[in-house]
């Protein structure tokens, strides 16, 4: 039986892609629903750029598919249409203004010039729209070239890590903005190397290392992974160990060789703490030490990695 396909649906399904001898995507699925902004997380070289340029037609899968909305990209009749993306820094000419550079592909588009201002309009850059983008600044330049893939008005958004070159004040416009085109019903899929880039913006994560899938969930089943933890020490080492023994022999962890202190996994401080008591067992140190989800997102690559 066929599953129905949404028009916004992006679906990677057992996609292989090898160059010579390397294989940079090892049979990775997984789909990228409309109106949720999904995180494509891994370290550098993992397979990202390359599974999003056979997604967009620039590259052809040795075996497996990529679509949107069930159609792969070549075959769509107006793609910029229905896809806008951005893979790499935009180059612009520094002679040309924010709005002539729009002008430039519109009418390949097939859209009128009033469509340039609308997108302009929409990433704040209407007041400098006349401005010479030679002396934009990186965010400026990041705007614009968003504005290029809006041209088209188009129901799927991949982004190429948006967030490169960024300051602080550009990242947070930058979640915004991807907040504001997912509420628009719009497929949004934004590549990144780092997770804490996009944690804050992100409905869904797909994480992959060496060209395989290593995680994919909405961002609850990444927290999930994270766990709670609590540092316990003691000066009584044999009464913390035989009470761990007791209590949590599948949750400890040794705190660097420290005698006397046990890191514990899915155990709360209360829990901890009533348990000592109830033992008369002496403690200095019952701390929380919740992992986060860098720390996940890290341990999840670096084990694919060390496969």
């Amino acid at each position: 039986m066929i599953s129905a396909t949404s028009p916004g649906e992006l679906r990677i399904e057992h996609l292989v892609k090898t160059f010579g001898p390397v294989r940079a995507v090892d049979d990775l699925s997984f789909t990228v629903a409309p109106g949720r902004v999904t995180g494509f997380l891994g370290p550098n070289g993992a397979g990202k750029t390359t599974t999003l340029r056979v997604l967009l037609g620039l590259a052809a899968p040795t075996s497996g598919t990529a679509t949107v909305g069930g159609r792969r990209y070549a075959d769509i009749e107006h793609p910029a249409r229905v896809v806008g993306a951005a893979l790499e820094a935009t180059s612009f000419h520094p002679g040309r203004s924010a709005r002539d550079h729009l002008r430039v592909y519109a009418p390949q588009i097939g859209v009128p010039d009033s469509r340039c201002d609308e997108v302009l309009e929409t990433v704040g850059l209407a007041p400098v729209a006349h401005r010479r983008v030679g002396g934009f600044s990186m965010g400026m330049r990041q705007r614009l070239g968003l504005a290029t893939t809006l041209l088209g008005d188009p129901q799927v958004m991949i982004l190429d890590e948006p967030a490169n070159g960024l300051d602080p004040e550009g990242i947070a416009w930058l979640r915004g903005f991807l907040r504001y085109l997912a509420g628009q019903g719009r497929t949004v899929l934004v590549s990144s190397h780092v997770l804490s880039e996009v944690q804050q913006t992100v409905d869904d994560v797909v994480i992959i290392a060496k060209g395989r899938l290593v995680h994919a969930s909405d961002m609850a089943g990444l927290r999930d992974l994270a766990g709670s933890q609590v540092m316990v020490v003691s000066p009584d080492a044999a009464g913390l160990r035989a009470l761990v023994a007791r209590r949590w022999p599948a949750a400890a962890s040794p705190v660097d060789g420290r005698d006397g202190a046990v890191l514990l996994r899915d155990v709360s401080a209360a829990e901890v703490g009533s348990a000592a008591f109830a033992a008369g067992l002496e403690l200095h140190e019952l701390s929380p030490r919740d992992r986060g989800l860098e720390d996940v997102f890290l341990q999840l690559t670096a084990e694919e990695v060390a496969a």
